[in-house]
Formats: structure tokens, sequence, C-alpha cells
């Protein structure tokens, strides 16, 4: 049994006999628990004289979700690395590189390849992503998922790197006197499809966290 399922255990028999909170905080105390695991404890029942202790909702964890989310995470995933070489790609071949590899061909058949890959994967994250948030409009509930939150912050993690990682590379060759137009181009890309993707995510876990 873990930590946390012993502590709420305890403070549902606690309060099932008539104990205030003060004193089943105590007494956790005087066991040696943390404040953290104790007001963890505390807040897995309602503040309520009710009797039995009501629960209040945990978060949960399904092998369905893990199947959506990890479908959404993998379409969302080839959707933007595709739309971002799309647009690296389109660039190379309006703005042609003569030190670059292959030549136009090469580009036709890399945006080619791009385009059947968004064609495929973007109506699946599209479709997976609206069938998701359907979900968690009709059942408040679903927005406890455990999954959901793991891939949420993964995703805006992965995000913020890429944010992160495109302006050092921007700032890195400022500096080296090696800038150029097709290159911030590019990088306006990356920055770009990131951006989006950073403010869409943000936007869903904040809203998840203020409805619980």
């Amino acid at each position: 049994m873990k930590n946390s399922d012993q502590i709420a255990d305890f403070v549902h028999e606690a309060l099932n006999a008539g104990r205030s909170r003060t004193e089943i905080q105590q007494a956790l105390h005087q066991a040696g628990w943390t404040n953290t695991e104790i007001n963890a404890g505390l807040k897995a029942w309602d503040d309520t004289a009710f009797l039995p202790p009501v629960p209040r909702p945990r978060p949960f964890v399904s092998a369905r979700e893990a199947f959506l989310y990890g479908l959404i995470f993998i379409a969302l995933g080839m959707t933007a690395w595709h739309l971002v070489m799309l647009g690296i790609h389109l660039i190379d071949y309006a703005w042609p590189d003569p030190d670059g590899p292959g030549g136009r061909f090469y580009q036709l058949s890399s945006i080619r390849w791009s385009m059947a890959t968004l064609i495929v994967f973007f109506p699946l994250f599209a479709w997976l992503n609206r069938r998701a948030e359907r979900a968690t409009m009709a059942d408040k509930g679903a927005r406890r998922s455990v999954v959901r939150k793991w891939v949420g912050y993964i995703v805006l993690f992965l995000a913020a790197l890429s944010l992160l990682g495109t302006l050092v590379f921007v700032l890195f060759t400022f500096l080296d006197g090696e800038a150029r137009l097709q290159f911030l181009a590019k990088s306006a890309v990356v920055a770009a499809v990131s951006g989006v993707i950073f403010l869409y995510y943000r936007a869903q876990l904040a809203e998840d966290d203020d409805g619980e």
C-alpha cells in the first residue's frame, strides 16, 4: 500500500470516528508524517460534517485514455515535424542554396513526402483531439485523466525546448555573422509551429487546472 493510501485510509477512519481535522493532523505529525503528506491525505476527503466522510475526486489512469492520447501525441508529432519540414523545403525550393544537398528534384520529392504525411496525420490529429475535447466537455471528470496531463505537459516541454533552441541558434548565427534571409525564414517556421503548439496546450492545461 502506498503512503498516500495509508494516510487516506487513516483519515477516513478518524473522521468516521468523529475526530477533528486538527486532531488528525497532530496525530499524523507526531507519527512522523510530513506536512505535505498530511495535507494530501486530508484533501482526499471533503471538509464537511457528513458521515461517512465524502471522498473527493482523484486523478485516474485507463488503458483507453493511454491509447487515445498516445495516438494524439504521435499524430501531433508527425504533423508538427512535417509541417516544419514542408516550410523548410519550400524555402529551399524558392531560394536554392548552391551548397545545399541535392537540387530542385530532391526538394520537390521532399515536399511531396511531407505533404503526403500531413494529409494522413493532420486530419487524424484534428479528429482525435476534437473527440477528446468533446469527451471532456461532456464529462468534466475526464479532465482528471493522468495520461491527458502527462501528454499535455510533455508536449508543452518539447515545444518550449524547440522555442528556446531556435532562439539560441538564431542569436548564435547573428553573433557569428552568418544570418541570412533563408536562415531567418526557416527559424520563423520552427518558431511559429512550436509557438502555436505551446500556446494551445498551455491554454488547455490552464483550463484543466482552473476546473479542479
